[in-house]
């Protein structure tokens, strides 16, 4: 099939709001927008979104970019979209949302998981007989965290009976998008593995399992039937293309979670092959010619975006949202001592100060669980901090130390990814917002004792993920040949100088945990 001036429209909802790309149909990125979106928190571990603000929010920016006049719209062929993972939205048998949409954040479903989990003889909360029927049939298990739509949907149903009753249909963020698109209700392959009621054991055929929905207590008829990943789940709705100015046979692929759409934007596609990815959260992921589970840090080989193929998922709540907290709580907050709004340049600003500050931070130690944490250690209950502060500390010393306490969380990750594949990670390719700057790849390199390749818009690794998943499921290109349509741009080699201090202080992160879980969990637990 011909790719000359042909395009493809990619829409990333991500925590923070939606980004809407064109990008050719060989990874040439032409123009992006982005609309920001409200996440509302709640004492009680919820995390919830508007989807009617994340559907305004695409329709602005979508309109916003082709309004550009970058491209031709008749040569607009199709339309991917890649989502935050692990949340639930509510539908009618019309579309709408009946309820706000429960994020990947939200903890309020883990007494529910625990009491499903439940059992003799037991392992780490799980019931042994039922931990190993997971496993054998998904690949995983539901997070203790209760964070899983799994655990979604069991709060619904105990706490919200009505909106249970009412659903139609339970759908992940990317498939609520599809829906808006296409008027139709699917999940993917890859989509729906969260909810751990899928038979996974046959990588081309992912099927509902009866004994897990009995086991979770789900009906059927509640979840969307399942399509492969990557395939066409159909045209877009006429009325939309009319609005957005596009042809009625634009395409609409079934897309993937942001994980598996990262992952292909990182250019990291071949077996083994691992990207980091620094965001609201953190990764560190690679695909895997197999499937496995490491139940004990929350690691599992699930169906990947690329058809027959297997990714190695994981996540750690709070990457690149530590630095954001930093900025707005703690630097910039809006309150009585505030002296104005806070500038423009920031994280620039802060780039700055972690530069000209010691590698080490004045032994300086912050820990980045601000929201819980999910790997390498299930914990929703851990909280974050900074430790061996004195006196002496200075706001230059706390800025650095989160840029390199969440290095030190990735590190604490790497040495489980490599038992994972028994074999040593060689480098990485770094994406997400946090790969913007220049210093966090370094501090990440000299951390992790790993060369760090920042590739070149690293804060478009998951639309351009989408666009190319896209491009291979039309044809337009090979699967094997997306690597090739990422570019690096630097490369960053750990400075031996700085090994002594980050091996101590990556110990000390290590001792800081072990030493301090049980005081979170008695903090945190629930009254």
């Amino acid at each position: 099939m011909s790719s000359a001036d042909k395009y493809i429209l990619a829409i990333d909802l991500g925590t923070s709001g939606p980004k809407v790309a064109l990008f050719s149909t060989q990874g040439e990125l032409i123009g992006s927008e982005f609309e920001e979106t409200k996440v509302m928190l709640f004492p009680d571990g919820g995390a919830e979104q508007s989807p009617d603000d994340w559907w305004s929010a695409i329709q602005t920016a979508g309109k916003r970019l082709l309004a550009k006049g970058l491209v031709s719209s008749d040569d607009i062929v199709a339309i991917a979209s890649t989502a935050q993972w692990s949340g639930t939205v509510a539908v009618d048998q019309e579309g709408n949302a009946i309820w706000n949409a429960i994020i990947w954040m939200d903890s309020r479903g883990a007494p529910y998981i625990h009491k499903m989990a439940d059992g003799f003889p037991k392992v780490e909360r799980y019931s042994l007989p039922k931990l190993i029927n997971w496993i054998r049939l998904t690949g995983g298990a539901p997070s203790n965290a209760g964070k899983d739509p799994i655990a979604h949907i069991l709060y619904f149903k105990d706490v919200h009976p009505d909106i249970y009753q009412r659903t139609y249909k339970f759908l992940e963020p990317m498939d609520y998008i599809s829906l808006r698109l296409t008027g139709k209700f699917a999940a993917s392959f890859n989509s729906i593995v969260l909810h751990w009621v899928t038979d996974n054991r046959d990588i081309e055929n992912v099927t509902y399992h009866e004994g897990l929905l009995k086991l979770a207590g789900v009906d059927r008829a509640k979840l969307p039937d399942l399509k492969p990943a990557n395939s066409i789940l159909g045209h877009l709705r006429p009325d939309i293309a009319r609005d957005w100015g596009l042809r009625e046979d634009v395409q609409v692929l079934m897309g993937s979670p942001d994980v598996h759409s990262a992952a292909i934007g990182s250019g990291a596609v071949r077996d083994y092959e691992p990207h980091l990815y620094v965001g609201t959260s953190g990764w560190l992921i690679c695909h895997v010619p197999f499937k496995k589970t490491d139940i004990f840090h929350n690691l599992g080989a699930l169906p990947s975006a690329i058809p027959g193929r297997y990714i190695l998922t994981n996540e750690q709540e709070s990457a690149g949202g530590c630095l954001q907290y930093l900025r707005n709580v703690i630097l910039f907050p809006q309150d009585e001592l505030s002296t104005g709004g806070r500038p423009a340049n920031t994280y620039q600003l802060l780039d700055q100060m972690a530069e000209r500050t010691p590698a080490g931070s004045g032994k300086l130690i912050f820990t980045p669980w601000l929201y819980g944490e999910r790997a390498p250690i299930d914990d929703h209950l851990v909280r974050g901090g900074f430790y061996n502060q004195s006196l002496s500390t200075t706001r230059a010393d706390m800025v650095r130390a989160v840029f390199e306490g969440v290095a030190y969380n990735a590190r604490w990750l790497l040495k489980y990814i490599e038992q994972f594949n028994k074999r040593p990670v060689e480098a990485l390719n770094m994406v997400g917002g946090g790969a913007k700057s220049n210093i966090w790849c370094q501090i990440h390199a000299d951390v992790l004792n790993r060369p760090i390749r920042q590739v070149k818009d690293p804060i478009e690794a998951n639309v351009r993920g989408a666009a190319l998943l896209a491009s291979a499921g039309l044809g337009y290109l090979k699967y094997d040949e997306i690597g090739t349509r990422v570019k690096i741009t630097n490369t960053y080699t750990p400075n031996p100088d700085h090994r002594k201090i980050y091996d101590e202080l990556f110990q000390e992160f290590l001792a800081i945990y072990e030493s301090n879980r049980k005081i979170y969990a008695r903090l945190n637990r629930p009254n």
